[in-house]
């Protein structure tokens, strides 16, 4: 998604920002999550370390944060966009 909004000039609106950078946000959290998920799926010895632990929970704030204020903003753009058109 993020490739087809860079490449189509049509598509370089304020919406269609804020949904390639959402999508930006949501890879980064998939591959923050995905790894260990895999290394438990094949490792019998399922623990994490503490600064691993503490780690993967300090991204997934960050992300999960960045994400709500993104979708807040996505909101707003769309209020005024509907609510106070430029004439």
């Amino acid at each position: 998604m993020i490739l087809v909004i860079r490449v189509n000039p049509k598509l370089h609106t304020p919406m269609y920002f804020f949904l390639s950078h959402l999508s930006f946000i949501d890879f980064c959290y998939s591959t923050m999550v995905t790894p260990k998920l895999l290394e438990n799926l094949v490792v019998e010895d399922r623990a994490i370390s503490f600064p691993g632990c503490i780690l993967q929970f300090f991204f997934a704030c960050i992300f999960v944060v960045t994400e709500t204020f993104m979708l807040a903003v996505m909101a707003y753009d769309r209020f005024v966009a509907v609510c106070h058109p430029l004439l």
